[in-house]
Formats: C-alpha cells, structure tokens, sequence
C-alpha cells in the first residue's frame, strides 16, 4: 500500500509539473505558501508555480526521477528527508551570502541545505470533546498514554511526515531507544490508525473526529483557535522540534531562479515575510519571534543531533514500520 501511495504521488506530481511553463517550480510543505510566493514574485518579477507534498513523499519522488527533477526548489518539510536526499547526491550544493546570518546548528555545513524556521511539535485538542467526553487536557507527553484517550489521538504516518518522524527521533535521541520504544507502544495503543499527511491530524480535530491530536505547531494550526473550539498546546516536559529545510534539486532546470529564491528566502526580508504568513520561530539571526509563540519556552526544546537526525531515518522508520506499520492507512 505505501509503495502505491508513493507512486501516485509521484505521478501526480510530474502530471502537474509537466502542465506548467518555465516559472520557476517548487515542492512545498509550508503554512501561507501562496502568499510567500506572491511576494517573492512581486521582489523578483520571477513567478512561481507549486504543489503541495510531504518531506517523505517529495523524497520518494525525487529518486524515481532519477536526476531529472520536475521541480527546482524544495521548499519546507521535516529536514531527515533533505539529509537523506544530499545524502544520494540528489541535491545541489549552494552556498548563499545570506547563510552566513544563519546559526550552523540550523543549515548544512556543505551548502545542500538550510533550515527556514523551526517547527515545533505539539498537541491540538477539541475543548467541546474533551468536555463532553470528561477527558483531562493533556499537558506532558506521557498523558497521552493514559487508557481514557483510547482511540481519541491522531498523528500521521512518520514514515511521509517529516515533522512525526522528528517527534520519533526527537524522542528517541532525549529518553534513549529503549524507553523511548515503550513510550511509543503506550501511545499507540490510544491511536486507531496513522493519518497520511501532517495537515491531517489538527483538521481531524476540528472537525470533531478526535480529541487529541500530534501536530506540528505552525501557525496556521495554532490561529485556528480563533476559528474553532481547539486549543493548541505546547507540552510542559519537553518540546520535540526540527528545522524545516530548503534545497535546490540537483539538475534544477531553473537553477538562477532557484539561488534567488534561496537567496531571498533567507535575507531579512524574506525570513520577515514567511514568519508574518506563517507564524514560527525563524533561523536568521535578528529576525524577532512572532506574538504568537513569544511565551513558549524555548528551553523545553530538545537538545538533538540534527545529522543523527538524518542519518537514523532508514533505521528509525524500519522499526516503527515492523511495530505500527499496519496503522498506515
């Protein structure tokens, strides 16, 4: 089933590429992406077509291309599957000038890659479910183990998701393999099946489907609030996170296009631009938080290994799919 899943994918995606002229193309996981790209057009005069995918899905893509991308920029998405990709050498390497006001920690020392902003993983709970069904908001990761939530959480497939596989490996990195499997065999038993995409779980939860979901805490998730009876919740003990990446596709068919838009999306400006669409923490130094996330303790991040990150995908992955693999819808 996921091997069929990927190929459509695939499919569709270079039927939609195949539809458009010489703008330039970008693969997206990314909250307020038609707006972002607006602007960039309205700085360049270069336009942008898009579609939308998952860091699993636009890796699986990618190398059944097989070094002739239908896109030029991969743009958002948990950032295992852009190491991965430079890792299989399916990645151009550019250094921009604009890297150099962002923190190592947050790009690749080789220039294959840099992080845009940091998502952050958390819960989104429906407050009408919870009342009803007299269930306690949860506050730490453990709560979601509890026997009332049975069938009441939601998180997507790891395996497609690039912001699920980083609460994996987050949490595998910070309470051990050990421990952190028995976690992940606790939580399970409260999820009835794993959804296909990392915008799925939080639009599950407002719609009353479930009452708890795993999401990553951008800010079209967390501004729901003011639409919906939901509530997006930062945990108390530890908050998993990842960058999201951004890479030019080696063999880019609109390569200058491509650099301007790393360029851009980097410069002051840009990074200014995709936080006020987008509400996030970003990587270049001196771009302010937005509101929205001011009060976050950004000391509950974390302390990962962002290579470990990468590199564990197969392994990581391999296991959760021995375990849970017949979740995946």
């Amino acid at each position: 089933m996921k091997k069929t899943f990927s190929l459509i994918s695939v499919l569709v995606g270079l039927l939609s590429f195949n539809l458009f002229g010489q703008n330039l193309k970008v693969v997206a996981a990314y909250g307020g992406k038609e707006k972002i790209f607006q602007q960039f057009t309205k700085d360049t005069g270069i336009k942008v077509d898009f579609i939308d995918m998952s860091s699993g899905e636009v890796l699986s893509k990618i190398q059944a291309e097989n070094g002739k991308p239908s896109a030029d920029v991969w743009f958002g998405g948990g950032l295992d599957s852009f190491i991965t990709a430079k890792n299989k050498g399916l990645l151009e390497k550019y250094v921009s000038l604009e890297m150099d006001e962002v923190p190592l920690k947050y790009r690749d020392k080789d220039g294959y890659w840099s992080g845009v902003s940091l998502v952050l993983v958390g819960f989104m709970v429906n407050n009408d479910i919870l009342e009803d069904k007299g269930l306690p908001m949860p506050k730490v990761w453990a709560d979601l183990t509890k026997p009332e939530y049975k069938d009441e959480i939601i998180m997507a497939n790891p395996a497609i998701s690039g912001t699920n596989y980083a609460f994996l490996d987050n949490l595998i990195q910070k309470m051990g393999n050990d421990e952190a499997w028995k976690y992940f065999e606790e939580l399970n038993k409260n999820i009835p099946f794993l959804a296909k995409r990392g915008g799925e779980p939080p639009m599950k939860v407002v719609s009353g489907e479930f009452a708890v979901a795993v999401i990553p805490m951008s800010g079209e998730f967390i501004l729901m609030e003011k639409k919906y009876p939901v509530t997006a919740i930062y945990p108390e003990d530890m908050i998993p996170w990842v960058p999201a990446g951004m890479a030019i596709f080696k063999n880019a068919e609109n390569m200058d296009s491509a650099k301007k838009f790393v360029d851009w999306a980097l410069s002051e400006k840009g990074q200014t631009v995709i936080r006020n669409e987008d509400p996030r923490a970003m990587v270049r130094n001196g771009v302010p938080a937005p509101k929205e996330i001011k009060d976050v303790d950004m000391s509950k991040l974390i302390n990962i290994n962002i290579e470990e990150l990468g590199n564990e995908r197969e392994k990581v992955l391999n296991e959760w799919n021995k375990r849970f693999g017949n979740k995946a819808r």
